[in-house]
């Protein structure tokens, strides 16, 4: 599957720069493309040049409202960064339309922060023009959730992220949804933390994309998964994730092909790793919610068996009872067995619903505050009612 990634915002530009680089890892290591075009669209341009992969030139690294921003970012106001996402969606749409491969291109996937204000004010504008523009093209939306702290911190992360899901999954095919707190590492440094989170953001991707442009035979599963069962898996809520399990790379000579404790230790580090990519998934839900699911089951060839793609199978339907379930085979890991896990319309999530919950009740509150601060307002004026005001307009008279 060929994607165009869009990256909003600092969060989303930093994604969308590790996207970048994982496809240059997918053409070098195994002569796929993957990632046909990868923009960076920012009110900031700071944090446009701190990118590392995607090009430097202005048609891939794109500034927006830099007359009223200078350059400096939308300060956390989404209504700001929607109207200039708004005045100027033309250069988002003249920067896709000269993309090399833009026919090959198989869906769209637009990234931002659902907290910040270029990300989430901007996400579901350009989602809905790009929707416009390409009708024939799925377009999704991957929403980067923000951290515990922030939403203690700050009410406008929790306004900002309420308004952006319900904004986004009116007009987006499908809405990936990622957890920064799954991902967080309290004993690691800030630097660390970011980029290891976007890297394991972006990582369940890989395998998924690659499976459906092999072109070597040896490569080929004997079901493959491509871009044809990702998009009629694709919708409402969607969560991804991943999981590995190792393999033992020591042979014992002389050891019999068909014995029964290698046949069902290979069954056994398939169910692994469909564990590790459950607990691993982007957004903490329940696999009954799911309806629809989608696994890609990556091994040596000769590690994976009927009885291993049964075995997976019928554990996810035990826990996705409703789910459509669709799966395939990719012979291209070497020393261990990885899935990569899809779970998509999801119907009830916990995580979303507490963002429309704290903002309902937050709503007096901030009301009530504002009253209060306008009151205190009123007095202080009341009390220098008397005091004389001096002013550049020389015929100003004193207050």
């Amino acid at each position: 599957m060929k994607v165009i990634v869009v990256g909003l915002g600092q969060c989303g530009g930093r994604i969308a720069d590790e996207f970048a680089r994982m496809n240059k890892r997918a053409v070098s290591e195994r002569r796929v493309l993957i990632i046909t075009g990868a923009y960076a669209v920012n009110t900031d341009e700071a944090d446009l040049t701190g990118l590392r992969t995607i090009r430097s030139d202005y048609q891939h690294r794109i500034l927006l409202g830099g007359r009223k921003t200078g350059g400096h970012g939308v300060g956390k106001i989404n209504e700001l960064g929607a109207q200039i996402a708004r005045e100027d969606t033309d250069k988002i749409v003249d920067a896709i339309r000269v993309t090399e491969r833009i026919y090959e291109t198989d869906a769209f996937l637009i990234v931002g922060s659902t907290a910040g204000g270029t990300g989430s004010g901007s996400l579901p504008i350009v989602v809905e023009i790009v929707k416009e523009r390409y009708r024939g093209k799925p377009v999704y939306a991957l929403g980067v959730l923000p951290f515990e702290h922030e939403e203690h911190a700050e009410l406008r992360s929790v306004s900002n992220t309420a308004t952006c899901l319900k904004s986004v999954y009116s007009v987006a095919d499908a809405v990936f949804l990622a957890d920064n707190q799954r991902y967080l590492r309290k004993d690691a440094s800030l630097r660390y933390n970011m980029e290891e989170i976007n890297k394991q953001i972006v990582s369940p991707f890989f395998n998924l994309l690659c499976a459906g442009e092999e072109k070597k035979r040896k490569y080929i599963g004997a079901r493959v998964v491509d871009a044809g069962d990702i998009i009629q898996t694709l919708g409402g809520w969607t969560a991804i994730g991943f999981g590995t399990s190792g393999l033992s790379l020591f042979k014992v000579p002389f050891e019999r092909k068909r014995d029964f404790r290698k046949k069902g230790t290979e069954t056994h580090k398939g169910l692994q790793a469909m564990d590790e990519a459950l607990s691993e998934l982007s957004l903490d839900c329940r696999p009954r919610d799911a309806g629809s699911a989608l696994y890609l089951l990556s091994a040596p060839s000769k590690e994976m068996n009927m009885d291993t793609i049964k075995e997976i199978g019928d554990y996810l339907k035990e826990l996705a009872p409703d789910a459509t379930i669709r799966s395939g085979d990719y012979p291209r890991e070497r020393g261990e067995v990885n899935i990569t896990l899809i779970l998509s319309q999801l119907s009830d999530i916990d995580r979303v619903k507490e963002y429309y919950y704290k903002l309902t009740d937050s709503i007096p509150v901030v009301k009530k505050r504002e009253e209060e601060v306008e009151a205190k307002l009123r007095v202080l004026e009341e009390a220098w009612a008397g005091v004389p005001v001096f002013s550049a307009k020389a015929n100003h008279p004193p207050a």
